[in-house]
Formats: structure tokens, sequence, C-alpha cells
């Protein structure tokens, strides 16, 4: 019997919208037929949906794209697509339209509602297909989603960026804000709940500067009956409103969590990266939070060796992060991208003083994360198991109202459920326990 089964990869990269548009491509491909596959051999479609923030996530990209040229073969016909933020990189596309010869798809993020008619015309044409940035930036409702993950789902609610951070290519290739209206925001998060999710995270660039005002919508998702948790990222500092810690404070399933990227301790350098805000302001909204939630978990990103970095100014960063007492902290060497105003400047620290800084920072923020990890040591603390571990010892993981990583023992039949969970030991990046 002949197999007519069609079968669809998608290999993502980067950050949670991406991941929230993978949802929408498998499920558009659901409803075309093709059966998701996590072996891009047996792929008919193989899709990588793609990350631009950095140089090396953009190397590892294009090294994974030249080694889907092995899964043709001349017996069989297979598209592959190439989609994502580096699809809106004309120096990029024009990259794959020379050496990538293998690839037949390219379109950018804000075509994604058009992947099926785009899918047919690769399929059907003697000749790839490439779709240049139209610069049509507009939200589509009613995208199906395919969701790996019964527990944890995904929400946008809104799309681009108006910030324009002088390092970032995100408004170049994801375009100005769009907010989704709160009416399709509080259908969708009330069908996630239905259907028995407990861990829904609203995404944007800058959720803070949704349309509606991020405060009352945060309010409203918390009204819908159920039990469930509210997370959202990522949050920009200069709009991280007293309004929007208050709203936190006084919703009882919002998050004690908050990701607020500080970026650089120095003054003159969050000046040069357009970031809105100074160190000082960004200690006293961190000060605020603390006060009206003693619990509340706040994390960082910060970027070392931005064109014209002094020690002085690395010593900032530093300052800032001691006063800070963050639990967790990513830390990235600057990567110049494309398209932005800090590409044009002279890069003036090495790359083995960028290292030297960035594993200093790293050493340091991991003492602050393992004494902060030891003080859960004895408590019995809420969780909810979302995970199962390929470790004998620790079957389950799990996720603290802080979105602290808990390995769990206990028996299968909890995943999925909020428990009590006693911790009995930790390190920097996690914490251990008994269900």
């Amino acid at each position: 019997m002949i197999n007519t089964k069609q079968f669809a990869y998608v290999d993502t990269y980067g950050c949670q919208l991406n991941e929230s548009d993978s949802e929408k491509l498998r499920g558009m491909l659901i409803e075309m037929g093709y059966e998701i596959t996590y072996d891009e051999f047996e792929a008919d479609v193989a899709i990588v949906n793609t990350c631009a923030i950095r140089q090396n996530a953009e190397n590892r990209v294009l090294g994974n794209v030249g080694e889907l040229v092995h899964i043709k073969t001349p017996r069989k016909k297979k598209i592959i697509v190439f989609c994502g933020c580096l699809a809106g990189i004309p120096e990029t596309v024009e990259k794959i339209r020379e050496s990538y010869e293998h690839v037949n798809l390219v379109f950018p993020p804000n075509e994604i509602h058009r992947f099926p008619e785009l899918l047919e015309r690769a399929k059907t044409e003697r000749k790839r297909v490439f779709i240049e940035d139209s610069k049509e930036y507009k939200i589509v409702e009613d995208i199906p989603k395919h969701r790996d993950s019964t527990i944890k789902a995904w929400l946008p609610i809104m799309y681009g960026c108006d910030n324009f951070c002088s390092y970032c290519i995100v408004p170049y290739v994801r375009g100005r804000e769009r907010s989704r209206d709160k009416e399709a925001i509080l259908a969708e998060a009330k069908s996630l709940v239905e259907a028995g999710y407990k861990d829904i995270t609203l995404l944007g660039q800058n959720v803070n500067s949704w349309g509606g005002g991020f405060p009352n919508l945060l309010k409203d998702i918390n009204a819908i009956p159920g039990e469930f948790l509210i997370r959202f990222m990522t949050s920009h500092p200069k709009d991280a409103s007293k309004k929007l810690f208050q709203a936190m404070a006084e919703s009882e399933k919002v998050a004690r969590h908050i990701h607020l990227p500080f970026q650089s301790g120095s003054d003159r350098i969050l000046k040069l990266m357009n970031r809105g805000y100074t160190r000082a302001e960004y200690l006293d909204k961190i000060a605020y939070a603390r006060e009206l939630m003693p619990e509340l978990v706040i994390t960082s990103d910060v970027i070392i060796g931005y064109p014209g970095e002094t020690e002085e100014d690395y010593n900032d960063t530093l300052k800032l992060v001691e006063a800070a007492q963050f639990e967790a902290m990513f830390t990235f060497i600057y990567s110049k991208r494309p398209m932005t105003p800090a590409a044009k400047l002279n890069d003036t620290v090495s790359a083995e003083e960028k290292q030297k800084r960035f594993e200093n920072l790293v050493t340091i923020q991991n003492e602050i994360s393992e004494k902060k990890h030891e003080a859960y040591i004895g408590k019995t603390i809420r969780v909810l198991v979302d995970g199962e571990a390929k470790g004998e010892l620790y079957p389950l993981k799990a996720r603290t109202n802080g979105g602290r990583l808990v390995h769990v023992v206990g028996d299968l039949s909890i995943y999925g459920s909020f428990v009590d969970a006693k911790i009995t030991h930790s390190n920097n990046w996690a914490l251990f326990g008994e269900a």
C-alpha cells in the first residue's frame, strides 16, 4: 500500500513569540492535512522559524539550514521553508537566494497568515518563492494553533515594537506596535482556561505598551474563573509603572515574577542604547515592586561590551547587579545587528575583554542566585508540575509561582497539577524537592 501521509517539521529558534508563531504554523499545517513530525528526514515540508537577535543565533540557524540539503532526495520532492525574523533582513534573504538553493520558500514574520497560500505556490511553481517584506503589518485573528503542551500556553497580546533601542533589530523585522483587541484576548484566555491550561503567558515585545492599558488587562484576565497562573513578558522598564505593580499585587492569579531587562548599569550607555530610563529610576521601580510584593521574583537581561563601554561603565553594571539582587539574569555579549544605529558605532572593546567581563558578571550573578535559592531550603511551597525529567531520581519538573525551576520527587499522577513541594536542596539555577 502506498503511504499518502504528508509530514511537516517545524524547527524554532529565538523568543517566545517565535514559539507562538510556530504554533500557528503547525496549526495551519494540520488544517492542510499534514501530520507533525519531529524528524526532519521524515518531513515532506521542513520549516525553519528563525531568530535575528544575535549573530551567534544567525550563524547556528544558517548552519542548520545548510544541513537540510541532505533531506532532499531525487525520488521525493521536499519543500524547505525559511521564515521568522531573519527572513525580514534583506542581506540574509539575499544570502539564502545565492547560497542555499535547496530552500524553496522564504517569507518574513508579517506574512505568516499567508502561509497556506505561499506553501501551495512553492509546491506547484517551478521556481523558488521569495516574499520580500511588504511593510504591511496587520493583526490576523483566528489563525489555528497547535500547542505541544496541555498545561502551559503562550498568548500574544501585541506585536512589534516602537522603542527602537539602538542595538535591537526587532522593530525593523517585526514592525511597529500593534495591539490585539481586548475581546479577542479575553476570549482566547477563557478558552485556554476551559481547556485546562494552568500557566498562561501573555506575550509582546513590550507588553506594558498594550493599547488598552496593560494593568487593566491583567485584572480582567485575573477575573476569569478557574485555577491558573498569569505570566507576561517582556516588560520595558520605562513603561513598568506603579499602576502595573499595583495591578500585580491586587491580582491573586498573576505570578509574582517580572522579567525586567536593565541592559546596562551605566546612565551613559543607557542613553546611547535609547532605553529611556536611568539606573536610579530602574532601582526605584524594583524597590517599589518589592515593597508591594516582598515575595516578587525579578529576573533581567544585560548586554556586555556595547560599543564604547568603558571599565567605569562596566563597573556601574556590576554595582547595579549587586544592588538589584536578581534571582536570575541572562547575560549577553553585544552583537552587531544590521539596520540598527549601534551597528554604525566603533566597537572599542576587544573580544577578549568582553569575554572577561562576561565571565566575571556571570560568576557574580551565580553567587547571588545560589544564595537566593538557598533561602527556599526547608520551606514548603506551591508549585505547578509541568514537565517530566529524564533522571530517575527527580522524575518531574515544576515551577514556583515566581517561575523558579524545581526538580521534584513524586508520582507521575501529579503531572499537570498544582501541588505542595518541600524544598530539600538547591544550586544556582534550580531547586530540588519532594511533592
